[in-house]
């Protein structure tokens, strides 16, 4: 669900990870594109793997702000279950050249 996300870079990225694509995920993010989860900067891929991709990773947009830009999510994966979750984008032509996320 992408509810309340107008921002098409963020909205391509949720779909993404709600796919289970992680040829989209990567296409939605620029080159050098980085993250943190929790304050602490992580390998944008690795953590991605981690996180996403290995453990099916879903999130389910509670409510968007800043255009979509910023998100409160229900976040759930294999390993640690459903949790609420806090996101913010950095968009840099078109793509996510950023994004911070940690629990809520």
């Amino acid at each position: 669900m992408t509810g309340g996300v107008t921002d098409p870079a963020v909205a391509a990225l949720v779909a993404a990870i709600n796919a289970g694509d992680r040829a989209a995920f990567m296409a939605a993010l620029t080159p050098g594109a980085t993250m943190s989860d929790d304050g602490t900067d992580r390998d944008l891929a690795s953590w991605a793997d981690r996180e996403i991709f290995t453990v099916h990773g879903h999130l389910e947009v509670v409510s968007a702000s800043a255009g979509g830009r910023s998100l409160i999510a229900a976040y759930r994966n294999d390993t640690w279950g459903e949790m609420r979750t806090r996101w913010a984008f950095t968009i840099t032509d078109g793509k996510v050249s950023r994004f911070e996320t940690g629990q809520a």
